[in-house]
């Protein structure tokens, strides 16, 4: 059969990748085309647009690129057409996706969702969209199966991807192998893990350094995002003490004592690696936009982790609070106060209870490939 994904960001590469190589498994004969990144292009996927050019963040980003984002789309159209896939699989990224969710289906093409948006955090009106567009969703929270339900859709839970591919990446390795590899010194870590799209790594990057700049007990590292250029790095650290690596994040944070992130599936995939955070987000429009922010959104929290266990186990550190001072407060607890890390051990063990087990892309391949033969 044939597939066609979509996937706009780092993490859904990441998990639409582990799907595809599935797929392939379930279903040998498959042909495979999309717009995603390397790693879909890795698992066996004729990549037609990388996630980079298509990545933009906050309002005034999605202002200042309509014109790119409109070839985008109908780049997509045309791709979609003349591919005639037996199915187009939606990862994440609604904005764009929802809209050739529709296009799809005006074409006559089933439509399958992995990953569904967010839409119990803020815009919940897409759900009608999804219901009109969308002929299956797999979900990968627990409690995404209820919110559906409650508006009258039946969805496909098939646990937590991210769980798969943090485990299966652990590395094995001593710190002190560790370290000697990517000539670190011998020094406890922090990292700093400031997002995949250059809008948020810019505007957080800076903010990070100047928090980490006099705990002089430890080492920064900054992990590097696969679609983001070294200079981009280089001249945010230029002046301060810190080691960039790139494609080491989850060896990183199985290292470091602490680690500040960009809000997002990197919040989860650190507490399964169990390193204590401090979770940060800045909005593009700054104060206004957030304030009017928090009236469209139904959650109290932003990081995964504190949503699935509906409390506050990690701190965030959001718009205004994002500062400095704030983050390097934070990291003097989660250095200094054992118990303070025990609090948060406590919280990683709870959370990895409700993930339930792994083997979730497996089983959304298995689900898609009978559904699609029937």
């Amino acid at each position: 059969m044939k597939y066609f994904f979509i996937a706009g960001e780092a993490s859904g590469d990441l998990h639409a990748s582990n799907l595809i190589r599935e797929l392939v498994k379930a279903d040998p004969s498959a042909e495979i085309q999309g717009f995603g990144g390397e790693l879909m292009e890795q698992a066996g996927m004729k990549l037609m647009k990388h996630y980079r050019e298509m990545a933009f963040m906050g309002f005034v980003p999605v202002l200042l690129n309509l014109q790119t984002i409109r070839r985008n789309f109908k780049q997509c159209e045309k791709n979609l057409s003349d591919f005639n896939p037996d199915v187009l699989i939606l990862v994440d990224y609604p904005g764009f996706n929802l809209r050739m969710a529709k296009f799809a289906k005006s074409l006559g093409l089933k439509v399958y969702y992995y990953i569904s948006p967010k839409v119990w955090a803020w815009k919940s009106s897409r759900v009608k969209q999804i219901k009109e567009s969308v002929d299956e969703m797999f979900t990968i929270f627990p409690f995404e199966t209820d919110f559906y339900a409650d508006r009258g859709y039946r969805v496909n839970y098939v646990g937590n991807p991210v769980l798969d591919a943090v485990l299966e990446k652990r590395t094995d390795k001593s710190f002190d192998t560790f370290c000697a590899e990517n000539n670190l010194i011998d020094k406890p870590i922090l990292a700093l893990v400031p997002g995949s799209r250059l809008q948020e790594i810019k505007s957080l990057l800076p903010r990070m350094l100047k928090a980490v700049n006099s705990i002089t007990s430890h080492q920064v590292i900054v992990t590097a995002a696969p679609n983001i250029p070294d200079h981009v790095y280089i001249g945010l650290v230029n002046g301060h003490q810190v080691s960039v690596l790139r494609d080491k994040t989850y060896d990183v944070l199985q290292m470091a004592d602490a680690a500040v992130l960009a809000s997002g599936t990197v919040t989860l995939e650190t507490a399964i690696l169990r390193c204590p955070q401090v979770v940060c987000y800045r909005m593009a429009g700054g104060a206004l936009f957030f304030a009017i922010g928090k009236f469209v959104l139904n959650l109290k929290w932003v990081s995964l982790v504190n949503i699935i266990l509906q409390r506050s186990a990690v701190k965030e550190l959001l718009q205004h609070n994002c500062t400095p001072a704030n983050i390097y407060k934070e990291l003097r607890r989660i250095i200094e106060e054992k118990a303070y890390r025990g609090q948060i051990s406590a919280s990683y063990d709870e959370l990895q209870k409700v993930l339930g087990s792994k083997g979730a892309s497996a089983r959304a391949a298995q689900m898609i490939v009978e559904k699609l033969r029937s």
